[in-house]
């Protein structure tokens, strides 16, 4: 767990992929809310949430009253998301996926949208960044699966043959979707708060032995960006 961020308001860490933001889905003995809590020693307050599979940017609140006011900002939208994800398929250079989900498991399926740009191909398979303008579950899974580009280590809406592919082949053991951004209205009046999350080794090692990306150093310009 790397911090990427921290002042007397907020904390923003890289959340290793396979580690829950915090207990309620499953009864984990590690979550990454109670080790952030002992590495800062001090309490922190979750305002929004990564899937199990999923690495990134996680911010949390250090107080109650500054959880309220991100919360209202995750809530209401106002929050950029940008993450990235290897899909199976080629789909348009860019677009916009307007297709109702579920808010949660076995719910009423509410409206969601998520917008989407290519951004390199190698063979059967696409990297592309996604920034989803709602907050739903499994959100840029399931879109990605609704045009037929199911993300690759998906063991839910993807397919077996292309996850062991990708095991066997590339040594990748987990679910091909990185947060890598994150801007938000600083909760004291600060100005726009904005994180970027270093992609990790075995996402970055995949990558470029695919082609998608063309070497390590590929990898850190485009964070610089």
């Amino acid at each position: 767990m790397e911090i990427l961020y921290r002042d007397e308001h907020v904390v923003a860490v890289n959340k290793p992929s396979g580690v829950l933001v915090h207990r309620g889905w499953d009864n984990d003995k590690v979550v990454l809310m109670t080790e952030v809590r002992d590495a800062i020693d001090q309490w922190v307050y979750p305002v929004h949430r990564l899937d199990r599979g999923s690495s990134g940017v996680v911010l949390f609140a250090l107080s109650s009253e500054v959880a309220a006011t991100l919360g209202a900002e995750f809530a209401g939208q106002r929050v950029e998301k940008r993450y990235l994800a290897l899909v199976r398929g080629v789909p348009e250079e860019s677009g916009v996926i307007d297709h109702d989900i579920p808010k949660k498991e076995k719910g009423e399926r509410v409206p969601a949208v998520s917008e989407y740009r290519r951004l390199a191909v190698a063979g059967r398979y696409s990297l592309v960044e996604v920034r989803p303008r709602t907050g739903r579950l499994h959100q840029i899974r399931r879109h990605m699966k609704h045009i037929s580009c199911p993300l690759i280590g998906d063991v839910r809406y993807g397919k077996g043959e292309h996850n062991r592919h990708f095991r066997d082949n590339y040594g990748l053991h987990r679910l091909a979707l990185h947060s890598h951004g994150l801007a938000v209205q600083h909760p004291r009046g600060a100005g726009t708060l904005e994180i970027r999350a270093p992609l990790p080794e075995e996402l970055a090692r995949a990558f470029v032995q695919l082609g998608v990306i063309e070497s390590a150093d590929a990898v850190r310009a485009f964070f610089d960006d």
